[in-house]
């Protein structure tokens, strides 16, 4: 016997994952993530025995329900299922996930669409903060046919926009938790900065890299992974976030000058591959530490006074660029405009058969709970 549950599957920006109602999942957190684990397939390799692509970008879950939150139209929680071991980390935030949830919830009646485009209200439960998405709604239904197109992505789509409201200490509550603009670790230079996701940034010089090499040809260089997994897991324990080991947060971000005409080069880690394109939250993390006095990278790539408008961040399959207004200086700590043009599209729907000993709870796994 196998448990059935409705279920949609959507790419937002450059992730793709299974959309559920989290009233269709059980409340029982524990549970919840069995289920999660066998609908993905994990653990395993290849996640052979369920719909999980076998890489970070597509082995990602988004549960969302009507807002209980004031100023809110619906609540997303955001689950990275990790591919090769039990756990399902509800810490982190998913930016390009995120992208997709607009549609969604138009499409699912949680908000009512507009005619010409709609702005949905999203409060991220990972990170407790709004995010505005601005979808296109045309004849008040949602379209995903455009001319938008993003690096990473073939073909274009219709534009959603994204506008973060807020996200400073998404994960540690602090933008520097460790209190300083740089530290040294294991004799490297880094930068922990926590805007819309929690992330460690270093120079790919200080690893021996260009910071131009393809994610494939850094994903093949075991012993860079070793080096960086040791200097993570002590920058986790120095942001006041323990043991990470098993924890995909903080991210790493290798930096470098960029190369064709934008702002700053990065090679994305989540933290177990290289992004092949770049995260949302990352490029909102990454702009955010370009306007932090002394951080790695403001020292690579110096921000001006807010506003300070398009922030472009070259990445393994092009570019990604971000408007981008926030004031740093001073003890200030004020994210006014954090906005990004992404697309999504509506894949599958149908739904996620599970078995029904797992549905009933008879599957532990290990879990990160994000807040309530």
């Amino acid at each position: 016997m196998q448990t059935k549950i409705p279920c949609v599957i959507m790419r937002g920006g450059t992730s793709r994952g299974p959309f559920f109602h989290l009233s269709d999942l059980p409340a029982d957190v524990p549970t919840r993530d069995a289920v999660l684990l066998a609908v993905m397939g994990s653990p395993h390799d290849y996640q052979v025995d369920g719909i999980g692509g076998a890489v970070s970008v597509t082995s990602k879950v988004a549960m969302i329900s009507k807002s209980r939150h004031p100023g809110a139209d619906v609540d997303y929680l955001f689950a990275q299922v990790e591919i090769k071991e039990r756990i399902v980390d509800t810490k982190p935030n998913c930016g390009n996930m995120l992208v997709a949830v607009g549609p969604f919830a138009i499409e699912s009646g949680l908000v009512p669409a507009k005619s010409g485009e709609t702005i949905v209200r999203i409060f991220n439960v990972n990170t407790q903060t709004l995010v505005e998405a601005i979808v296109q709604t045309p004849g008040g239904r949602v379209t995903y046919e455009g001319t938008a197109a993003i690096d990473g992505v073939p073909g274009t789509a219709a534009p959603v926009g994204i506008n973060f409201k807020g996200g400073i200490g998404s994960v540690t509550g602090k933008l520097l938790p460790t209190g300083r603009p740089v530290d040294t670790i294991d004799g490297v230079e880094v930068s922990c900065v926590d805007v819309a996701m929690p992330v460690m940034l270093a120079r790919a010089e200080a690893f021996g890299k260009t910071g131009n090499e393809a994610a494939t040809a850094l994903d093949a260089d075991t012993e860079l992974f070793k080096r960086m997994e040791a200097i993570r897991r002590k920058a986790g324990i120095m942001m006041g976030m323990g043991d990470v080991s098993k924890r995909v947060v903080p991210k790493i971000a290798l930096l470098s000058p960029a190369r064709t005409g934008g702002t700053i080069t990065s090679r994305f880690f989540v933290p177990n591959a290289c992004h092949k394109a770049h995260p949302v939250t990352g490029t909102v993390c990454i702009a955010s530490a370009c306007a932090i006095s002394g951080t790695v990278a403001a020292q690579i790539a110096p921000l001006p006074s807010a506003p300070q408008g398009i922030v472009t961040i070259e990445h393994p399959s092009g570019t990604i660029a971000i408007d981008f207004d926030a004031d740093f200086s001073g003890g200030r700590e004020e994210l006014r405009r954090a906005a990004l043009i992404r697309t999504a599209r509506r894949i599958f729907e149908g739904q996620a058969c599970v078995p029904s000993e797992v549905w009933q709870g008879k599957r532990a796994t290990e879990s990160a709970a994000a807040p309530a």
